[in-house]
């Protein structure tokens, strides 16, 4: 049987408890690359109503941080729900299906961008975290998952829009790392990334020189970067400064295909990502009609 046949969304329950709208929990997603793990498919407003309309996606790392704190592990979520409600209430954004994917054990591994590593063991960059083993860094097979057998289940038994200008990726810390690694690996699934307080000192920075040789078309893809300034995050302006040099000589513009931003005082937490989510929400998910630069609003 086919992996994206294997769960049908009729058996996958929703989750009420604590959520804003439509949260569809496929329990332990199986696949052939990776583990098998949770992932959990946030609908619009208005999904329901009318079965004609299809819908963008962005597919997010660290599902179980996104919805409900009760199965996030730092007793936080992102409230990803009540954010997206609010900004379609407001028409700032399009309707989007978000969908989940949760972590597992492997987190590190599945998360690093696995061909920009240069070193073995591969420093994680975090102090009283030991190096990863190169053998243990398997994110090409992480995208694989998501490309060939989670990404097809999604379109086929949701109404998206599958093509590349309406599929997106985020992710915050490795999350944002493995995001970028996704727009940068499959230029013609995804159109755009947002990659929260990524993790650049992961291989010292590796990912980074990695990402100025490989990053994708500036006329069809999309880009936000940010970080605040406290706990992990104290150390990523110098290889944020390195990114946005990138940016700007591949030819992305910035305020336009390209965001960078610096968030004052914001630690490296879901709270603070949570405080911020509209600004990269509102820069991938832009109504047709919108032609001003996103603003930070602060």
């Amino acid at each position: 049987m086919p992996v994206q046949d294997a769960i049908p969304p009729a058996v996958a329950p929703a989750i009420t408890q604590g959520v804003t709208g439509t949260l569809r929990h496929h329990e332990q997603f199986p696949s052939r690359h990776v583990a098998a793990r949770n992932v959990d498919v946030w609908l619009p407003p208005g999904y329901d109503a009318d079965p004609e309309h299809r819908y963008p996606v962005i597919y997010m790392q660290d599902g179980q941080n996104l919805f409900y704190p009760k199965h996030s592990y730092t007793g936080d979520e992102w409230g990803v729900d009540e954010t997206m409600t609010a900004l379609i209430g407001k028409h700032q954004v399009r309707p989007a299906i978000i969908v989940g994917i949760w972590n597992t054990a492997q987190r590190i591994g599945e998360y690093m961008p696995e061909k920009a590593v240069v070193t073995d063991p591969m420093p994680t960059g975090v102090e009283g975290f030991a190096p990863v083993p190169r053998k243990d860094i398997v994110s090409d097979r992480y995208l694989g998952f998501m490309v060939d057998e989670l990404k097809p289940f999604i379109d086929a038994h949701y109404r998206t829009l599958p093509g590349r200008d309406d599929t997106f990726v985020m992710g915050s810390s490795m999350g944002g790392l493995i995001s970028a690694y996704a727009v940068a690996e499959y230029p013609g699934v995804f159109g755009g990334t947002a990659a929260l307080s990524s993790h650049w000192p992961a291989g010292d920075g590796c990912v980074v020189d990695w990402l100025a040789a490989h990053l994708p078309d500036p006329a069809t893809h999309r880009f936000y970067f940010d970080h605040g300034t406290a706990t992990l995050d104290a150390a990523y302006a110098p290889y944020q400064q390195r990114m946005d040099e990138a940016m700007r000589s591949h030819g992305y513009v910035e305020g336009r295909d390209w965001i960078s931003r610096v968030y004052d005082g914001a630690d490296h937490s879901e709270k603070s990502w949570r405080a911020r989510l509209d600004v990269p929400l509102r820069f991938l998910l832009q109504p047709v009609q919108a032609a001003a630069p996103v603003k930070a609003g602060r």
